[in-house]
């Protein structure tokens, strides 16, 4: 099964004709996953390789406008642009409370109709993700049965489990997905997507010394069946198989700057092929970050040093940093702070690189359309 990961919006704040609100996509198969939608993302999409048609799942890790503004409008060009009949596959969208209500709104008061079943499942934030004053507005706290969208159907709500700091969003054959929590101006979440362990390869060499003919008794000793043969022998396939192949996983971070519950987050992304981190500015910016509620390269490092994954991915970047490849006319070192910060994207990677030294862990600088494929990797 193939996978990549392609960054649609790499700024904060807002889009820029340099660099796109944020907005990334999770790719396996064909089949789409997108992480967070900032205003200007169906346009990305529409320059990009993907099919805005192939999303099925949609994950927003916090409310503010340049993670989620351009979640109705997209929804809306999905549904202009359907060849087919209605469908009633929904679309599973996850994000904190109050985007059910957010959603509502923006479609019903915009007489906004869709062509396919949606469904919002809201995870409930617990107080130390945000300042006091910004924990569960009361437009948040709406009941679930309030007037659902035509085309909604009912969603889970989703608590922390408390046994490992983290809410199981999805399990199935082929995936596990957690969220766990970050600290922001308002709660935000990260995910982890696991790609489940897979049967390793079959061993025909054995199998034709055992007298087992090609066939659908293949397909059943690689679905884990063992088998009778005509003489009575029973093979397992524990047998032939060869030893399983783990499973990818990519764990994607939204606004922070600290980790919640942070046993847990290291515990969930230990290992990640890919750890997407944001680093709003420079280390020499790190009081104003935290501030803000935001992260340096440095302090994305430090969550990378504690989990090592295989790949460290910093993105939304301030708008001061134009991407690696565009000329900085401006010397943004004359600001007032007296900063030597000039805008250059490189210095970010650079500081990274350094607080991650001896570790082996590759530091990429995303930008907007960047394509990582995540290999298969090998028992």
């Amino acid at each position: 099964m193939s996978m990549d990961i392609t960054f649609l919006g790499t700024g904060s704040a807002y889009p820029s004709p340099h660099r796109g609100a944020s907005a990334l996509v999770l790719r396996t198969e064909g089949d789409c996953w997108l992480f967070d939608c900032g205003e200007g993302t169906q346009t990305q999409l529409m320059k990009s390789q993907l099919k805005a048609s192939r999303i099925t799942k949609v994950f927003i890790s916090h409310l503010h406008g340049d993670h989620l503004f351009g979640l109705p409008g997209l929804l809306c060009t999905i549904s202009l642009n359907w060849s087919s009949a209605p469908s009633q596959t929904p679309v599973d969208i996850y994000g904190p409370c109050g985007l059910r209500h957010f959603l509502r709104v923006a479609l019903g008061l915009s007489g906004s109709q869709l062509l396919f079943p949606y469904a919002v499942h809201e995870l409930e934030p617990t107080p130390d993700q945000c300042p006091p004053d910004a924990f569960l507005h009361p437009l948040a706290a709406l009941p679930c049965d309030e007037h659902l969208h035509p085309q909604e159907l009912p969603g889970r709500t989703l608590t922390l489990d408390s046994a490992d700091e983290c809410y199981t969003l999805l399990e199935d054959e082929h995936f596990l997905v957690k969220a766990f929590r970050l600290f922001h101006r308002l709660p935000s979440f990260g995910f982890a997507v696991q790609e489940q362990e897979r049967p390793g390869r079959l061993n025909t060499q054995l199998l034709k010394e055992l007298g087992v003919k090609p066939g659908p008794v293949y397909g059943r000793l690689k679905a884990g069946e063992s088998v009778t043969l005509d003489d009575g022998r029973v093979v397992t396939p524990g047998q032939v198989l060869e030893r399983p192949i783990p499973g990818r996983k990519v764990c994607v971070l939204g606004d922070c700057s600290a980790l919640v519950g942070q046993a847990g987050v290291l515990h969930v992304c230990q290992g990640a092929d890919l750890l997407v981190h944001e680093a709003t500015l420079s280390d020499e910016h790190q009081e104003r970050a935290v501030e803000h509620g935001h992260s340096t390269p440095s302090m994305a490092a430090e969550v990378a040093r504690a989990c090592r994954p295989r790949t460290l991915v910093l993105h939304h970047f301030s708008q001061r940093y134009k991407p690696a490849g565009l000329r900085v006319e401006e010397d943004a070192g004359s600001e007032a702070d007296g900063s030597k910060d000039n805008g250059d994207v490189m210095e970010l990677k650079r500081q990274a690189e350094g607080a991650l030294q001896g570790t082996g862990v590759q530091v990429v600088l995303a930008e907007d359309f960047l394509t990582l494929s995540i290999p298969i990797k090998r028992p």
